[in-house]
Parts: structure tokens; sequence; C-alpha cells
């Protein structure tokens, strides 16, 4: 930069010529310079502060920003650091036939600890206790205060829980996020579903996984991301469920017994609407196991499913459709029925030592309930022949119902077949199935001679089943079962309007140390309506019942499983969007007039 002299020769020179003052020249030239150094000191001054104010608005926007975005976004509680794999919470809902809810994920929070961080850990001890009554002070003081780095203490916290905890105010406790399995219905369908509880676990997430009924079955499926949260469709129907439990609850405590189980199926798609287990649970708290007696004893037990019974004179439809599909017999063919019955050393007698002979139609022996006459019947077809039929309609495997526990409940078959199982099995004993057996193959009878599997997944489509029998032979079956109830053992299961259709079944419960109970049976009514055209199959059991009202204990399924299930059709039948039948007038009693 090139300075300018204050005094510069030239113009001195001519200054002086001219007659000046030369000092006026430096004078004026120090003001200039003085008057150019403040404008630059003035433009630097300008620019700082133009910058420094850039900077403070970019600042004061930058911190405006982040405490509006703060106070949208929920409050969180400091968490610690996760370094594993990240653990997959996501799982479909489960609803009811038409879309109801029966099994939902909701958000919840573990409780941990962290006793380095902790403050107080006797105060906080003694409050979680006070909070959580099964928790003990004296022992999770003692898990503070041991060294440890991390302690588990709630896997799930309802909110009142939560904000009790955080009341406590110690910095030492810490709240994980996570999703739980909530069954909205409580009680309601607890055997199908089954129940759900963590399986992989840290502190900012837990997998849900199932662990019994439907839940676990279809574990896989539930938990698969590319379900994308698209819940799965179960066949039951949630008011028909509700309906038939309230029912059978009833039904249970009035014939004093000490479980129950119905099914109620669709014959021709083989969707279950409903199917009730009691006593039940709520798998929202879902009980422990028993570790000592008898496991049916436990609400866990699904009679349906897992309950494997001697299910007595139900069976004797079966011999009686086989004899008719083989040409044998008719339904107006006579049969030996006189009683008592000998086969070697064992004597085949009635119910109360009656005699129905010296011969019945089969038809009759079906609606009399007949064991002399069903036994000869069966010999006619022969064991092989027999086991051939009842392998068929799927006595001889599991159910293939979608729940965990059904692939263990297999048929007890007898080890040697012989003459005399030949005989017991055509009546319904020697040889065990649950329920849900008996609910596949009467649905085969109702829907016209085809074997359906039962399934909890909604399927309103029909069944390509196997044929096992022709339709006529269903027909005559279904015209037998309905003379059961118009006439013989199940008079009490009349509905009017329904025309219900099944035979009884009243099986003496087998001692664990060999022989039968006198006092102890097993009562079922395997049932079908309408019968003039069965859409629905409905099989209730009934555990150790007896019907007190009379002077002489009864307990006998016509009088205890039958009035209960032909309530249970009363009910449930409207629901199912069927119209009772208005059966026509007599002719005789119109009277034609004129004007």
């Amino acid at each position: 930069m090139t300075r300018t002299p204050l005094r510069p020769l030239a113009r001195i020179l001519s200054a002086r010529a001219r007659g000046e003052n030369p000092d006026s020249i430096e004078r004026e030239n120090i003001r200039i310079r003085q008057e150019q150094t403040r404008d630059k000191a003035r433009t630097r001054a300008e620019g700082r502060l133009l910058v420094l104010g850039v900077v403070f608005a970019m600042a004061f926007t930058v911190i405006g920003g982040r405490m509006g975005l703060m106070a949208a976004t929920e409050p969180t509680e400091p968490r610690s650091a996760n370094s594993g794999a990240q653990i997959l919470a996501g799982r479909a809902d489960l609803t009811d036939r038409n879309g109801r809810v029966l099994a939902t994920n909701l958000l919840t929070y573990s409780l941990y600890a962290q006793p380095k961080d902790m403050v107080d850990p006797a105060r906080a001890a003694t409050e979680l206790a006070r909070i959580f009554p099964d928790m003990d002070a004296k022992l999770l003081l003692n898990r503070f205060t041991d060294g440890r780095s991390f302690v588990w203490l709630r896997k799930k916290l309802s909110p009142e829980q939560m904000q009790q905890v955080h009341d406590i105010g110690d910095p030492g406790l810490f709240f994980g996020p996570r999703e739980m399995r909530l069954y909205p219905n409580g009680r309601l369908a607890a055997h199908v579903l089954g129940g759900a509880s963590f399986g992989a676990e840290g502190v900012n997430s837990a997998e849900v996984i199932g662990t019994a009924g439907i839940e676990k079955a279809l574990d896989t499926q539930l938990r698969d991301p590319a379900l994308a949260g698209k819940p799965v469709a179960l066949s039951i129907d949630l008011t028909v469920q509700a309906t038939t439990q309230e029912v059978l609850e009833a039904g249970m405590k009035m014939m004093n017994a000490k479980g129950a189980a119905a099914i109620l199926m669709n014959v021709r798609t083989g969707e279950i609407l409903s199917l009730v287990s009691l006593p039940d649970f709520d798998p929202n708290n879902r009980p422990q196991p028993l570790v000592k007696g008898d496991p049916a004893d436990s609400p866990l037990f699904n009679r349906a499913v897992q309950g494997v019974y001697e299910l007595g004179s139900t069976f004797k439809i079966f011999a009686a459709a086989q004899a008719m599909e083989l040409g044998l017999v008719n339904p107006d063919s006579m049969v030996d029925a006189d009683a008592p019955m000998y086969w070697g050393k064992f004597k085949i007698k009635e119910f109360e030592g009656k005699n129905y002979g010296p011969l019945l139609s089969v038809r009759n022996v079906i609606v009399k309930s007949s064991n002399v006459g069903i036994a000869n019947i069966a010999l006619r077809i022969g064991a092989v022949r027999q086991q051939a039929f009842l392998k068929s309609l799927g006595f001889f495997e599991s159910t293939p119902v979608e729940l965990i526990e059904a692939p263990n409940a297999r048929p007890l078959i007898p080890k040697r077949w012989s003459d005399i199982v030949t005989i017991t099995t055509s009546y319904g004993h020697g040889m065990s199935a649950s329920p849900m057996h008996l609910a596949q193959a009467y649905a085969a009878i109702a829907n016209g001679g085809l074997l359906v599997k039962p399934t909890l997944l909604k399927n309103p489509n029909p069944q390509e089943g196997v044929r096992v029998m022709s339709g006529d032979t269903a027909k005559n079956a279904i015209s037998m079962l309905r003379g059961v109830v118009t006439e013989g053992t199940a008079s009490l299961g009349e509905v009017k309007g329904y025309m219900v259709a099944g035979k009884t079944g009243t099986a003496d419960k087998p001692k664990a140390t060999g022989g039968y109970y006198n006092d102890k049976v097993i009562n079922t009514f395997a049932s079908m309506f309408p019968a003039n055209d069965p859409q629905y199959v409905l099989i209730l059991t009934l555990d150790e019942p007896v019907e007190t009202t009379g002077p002489i204990p009864r307990r006998t399924a016509g009088w205890t499983a039958v009035p209960v299930a032909a309530e249970v059709i009363r009910r449930v039948a409207p629901l199912l969007g069927l119209r009772p039948a208005v059966e026509p007038a007599p002719a005789d009693a119109v009277t034609l007039v004129r004007n």
C-alpha cells in the first residue's frame, strides 16, 4: 500500500511560490488520513457485527427448532444402550370370523434397576414391595447391594403401577418399552387362544411368543413380518362362543359336573364356530400347570381336544351306518337283541337289566340304544372291516385342528382287536377318543358322507372331503338319530322348530388301577340340526354329572347332557341365521267356508 506523504515537496514549493503557509497542507493531509482510517475501521466493525448477527440468528433458530421438536414428542425415560441383535416384537392380531378382536398387542413397560445409579436402595426396596405385594423388601435390598449392575424387576406394568414407581423418584429405576399380548375378552375362547409370553428379551423390547393353543400352533405365521400387521381370522363366532359358554357353565353347575366341553362345527366347511372347555382360565393371567395330581383337573386342560374318553353309545351309529353301507342290513332289518348276551366269559347286558329282544329293527337298536343289538351287528361286520371304517372316520389318529395340544391327543386303541373288542367298541367302550374326533365323524354323517377336517381358521368354502359312506346311508343314519330325539333316549333334546337329531352316550369312567367306577360317568350328546338338512354338529360332554332334582340321582346322558345341549341349540340357532321351521297344520284342522 502506497502512503501519501504529509508534506509533499511539490505542493510545498508551489505553496511557497504563491505565498501560502505550507503547514496547512500537512494539516489537511493529516485530516484526510484520519478520515480514511476511521472509515476503514467502521466498515470492518460493521462486517463483524453482521457476521455475529447471522451466527446468533442461526443459533437461536436451531435452539428454537430443537425446543419445538422436544415439545412435540413423547417423554421417554433414559435407556441403557442395546448392543445385541434387534428383537422382533411384532405379532399379528387374531380376530373372530366377523373381525372382532380376540388377541392383540398393547404397548406396556418393563421395570428394571441399575443399582449403581440408585440413591437410596433401602427406600426403593421398601416402596417397590409396597407397590408389588409379591416382592420381598429384604430380598430386593440384597439384590440392590450385592454388586450387581442390572436387576430385572417386572416384565410388564400397568399404567397405575408405572406411575407409582415413577413417584419413588430413584434414578436407578428404569422403564423399558415393549409390547405385550392382550386378550380383551378375558376367559372367552381361552382354550382356543391358549396364551402368549415373552421370548427373547431386552430392556427396550421383547419378543412375544405363543405358549399354548392356536397362539403356539400358528406362532411362526403370527410372527411373520410379511403379514405386515394383517390379522388372522379364526372360524370362531364371538357371540356364539359367549352364548355356548354361558349355557354350558350354567348346565355344568346344575348337573353338578366337575368339567364340561362343547364343540359347534359347520358340517360342510369344517369350521368350528364355538369350542368351550370348562373349567377355563384368563389367558391374560395364565396359571401354572399342575405339578402333581391329574392333569385333567387343571383349568389349562382342553377337554374338547385333549380329553380322551370312552364316548359310550354315541358310537352305535357308526356300526349301524357301516352295516347299511356294506349291505348287511337296512333300517328295518331285524337283529338279535335278546339280553343278556354271553360271549365267552363276558356278559353283555342292557342298561338297568332291560331286554329289548328277542328281535329289534336296526332303527330301534339306535332309538332304544340296545347294546346287544349293536353288538350282533358289529359281529356281522367283523373286526377288520370295523377298524377300517373307524380309521376312515379319523378315530385312529390325532385330529388336524390348529391347536398345539391336538397332535398329542391320540385315541387309545386296543393293542389286540379281538371279537370282544369288536363288540364293546360298537357301543363306545374299550376305545377312547376326544369330543373333537366325535365331531369330525358326526359331521361326515350330517353332510351326506364326506369326511371334512375340523378347522379353527375362517374358511367359508365347503371342503372336498373323502367319501366315507354313501348319501343314502348317511340319510338313513340321520333318520335314526332323529328318532332318538323324537321317541328315544334323547327326548329332552327336542327344540321346537329346529329338528334336532342325535345320540346319547353314557360311559362309566375307568379307574387308574383297572375296572370302572359305579358312580362316575362321562356323558355325551352328539347332535346335528336341523335334521332335514343338517348344517351344524354339536358335541356336548359332561364329566361326572349327576342330576339330583328327583328322588334318585340320575347319571345318564339323557338326563344331563341332553337338556344342556338342547338349551345351547335353542340359544345359538337364531344367531347362526337358522329360521325355525313351522310345522304345517293338519288337514282336518282347516275348515273350508264360503260367503
